[in-house]
């Protein structure tokens, strides 16, 4: 029967077209041999580029096979869409910042975040600690580390078990399976984390970080070290696609009054250095992390992620990058085209 819905699907959409009846640009664009495609002149055109290179301020990021190149695309209607190394794992690294800003948001307001660390880029590098000077705290956005690891020790909890609780199955209800923690990455990140510490120690000093600062960053260390494939990030970033319901799952994950937020701080400040630039060419909302995984949110269509670890100067991955951006500009991806009626 699926291929006979398939083929009846293409007919109407023929027909409909040549009779200038009504059938959404959406619709049409996101039609499944479309995207199919996209993916696959994609994936062909970039996997075999050499350029870039692990991260390796993370010593254990510089063994990760730099030759993962995969991208999987979730729809809001739940279909899933993938091509290339799709099952290896990658640390999420900084992507895990979107998952834990959404928990804070969910759990205590969106001005738990707007009031107390900010959401404005800050126009320093991620772990600066010039800005956090500057500002005083103040405009450290939750992308960047001193924010990021602000958010961590906002989230509510009894104890550490009961925070890490928290974020990890938030992190699993995003992505539609359990997540666990890649124990290596862990380990190799705690022993070389001591900017991180003094962060959270800065943050604690100007009365933005509550609580233990040395326990929120170990906390934040554990969330970046969590195990992720092309699947897992897609099915997060549809989850956000989709208004804060999983679309392959079922299960709302966070309130849909809060996913605009979300994505306006992913769209200043998801891409390190370089999210202007991001955002100028997709207008995308989208997070980056270090170890080689890009996702990417079109509001009401889909979620897509791409891992490849080469990254470029900016710490961003080069392939996921440009996969994503000619697979979302085949579709019409892009939540700030205009079509001229």
């Amino acid at each position: 029967m699926k291929p006979l819905k398939k083929t009846l699907q293409h007919i109407f959409i023929a027909v409909a077209l040549a009779s200038g009846s009504s059938v959404s640009q959406a619709e049409t664009m996101l039609d499944p041999s479309r995207i199919k495609m996209a993916l696959q002149t994609a994936y062909h055109k970039y996997k075999n580029i050499k350029e870039g290179a692990n991260a390796n301020y993370i010593p254990i990021l510089a063994k990760v096979d730099s030759n993962i190149f995969g991208i999987t695309l979730v729809t809001t209607d739940g279909k899933v869409y993938s091509i290339g190394d799709t099952t290896s794992e990658v640390s999420i690294q900084s992507i895990s910042k979107v998952f834990t800003m959404a928990r804070v948001i969910e759990e205590s307001g969106t001005k738990s975040i707007s009031d107390n660390m900010g959401v404005d880029a800050t126009g320093q590098a991620f772990n600066s600690i010039v800005a956090i000077e500057q500002y005083k705290g103040e405009e450290m956005n939750p992308m960047v580390n001193p924010g990021a690891i602000t958010a961590t020790s906002m989230i509510k909890g009894a104890n550490t078990d009961a925070v890490w609780k928290t974020i990890i199955d938030t992190y699993s209800d995003f992505a539609g399976r359990k997540l666990s923690i890649d124990k290596e990455v862990y380990k190799s990140e705690a022993e070389t984390n001591q900017r991180n510490r003094a962060l959270a120690m800065l943050m604690h000093a100007y009365g933005r970080l509550q609580g233990d600062a040395i326990e929120a960053t170990d906390i934040y260390t554990r969330q970046c070290s969590v195990s992720v494939n092309t699947t897992d990030l897609a099915n997060m970033a549809a989850t956000l696609a989709n208004g804060g319901t999983n679309p392959v799952s079922g299960k709302k994950v966070v309130n849909s009054d809060n996913i605009d937020e979300i994505l306006a701080v992913m769209a200043t400040a998801g891409l390190y250095d370089d999210s202007g630039q991001w955002l100028y060419r997709t207008g995308l909302p989208a997070k980056s992390g270090v170890g080689g995984g890009i996702l990417a949110v079109s509001p009401n269509k889909f979620g897509i992620a791409a891992i490849s670890p080469p990254l470029d100067a900016a710490g961003n991955s080069i392939r996921a990058q440009r996969a994503i951006t000619d697979i979302s500009n085949a579709l019409g991806g892009n939540p700030y085209k205009v079509i001229p009626k």
